[in-house]
């Protein structure tokens, strides 16, 4: 696939997944009507997603993880670097939706520079 197309293609992926990661924030995490579903009935799948995403949220594990993926991926030449690149982005940007914001404009900085850094020639 040619790397215009490549880049084209990971655009419009990141957009949709930012997209479902907003659906998220506002449909589970800022709904009000979630906290009166969670407080009768802890054990709904929802109120367990919305738990674990608030303590992913807490501690940071978002932005801590794509900032672990993003750097060794600016360092690795070859589809290696690039694609853990693209894992970090798709780490860091619900990072970024989910008030993580710290660690993961580092990491999502990084990971877009090395998506669109040129291959060095041989």
């Amino acid at each position: 696939m040619p790397r215009r197309l490549s880049l084209i293609l990971l655009l419009l992926l990141a957009a949709l997944w930012v997209a479902a990661c907003y659906g998220v924030r506002f449909g589970l995490l800022e709904n009000g009507s979630w906290v009166d579903v969670c407080a009768d009935n802890e054990q709904q799948l929802a109120c367990q997603a919305r738990s674990g995403l608030g303590l992913l949220i807490h501690f940071g594990v978002l932005g801590q993880a794509a900032l672990v993926a993003s750097i060794p991926a600016f360092l690795i030449p070859g589809r290696i670097g690039w694609w853990l690149a693209a894992v970090a982005l798709f780490i860091g940007l619900p990072a970024l939706v989910f008030y993580s914001v710290s660690m993961a404009v580092f990491a999502v900085v990084l990971a877009a520079l090395r998506l669109v850094r040129q291959a060095r020639p041989a």
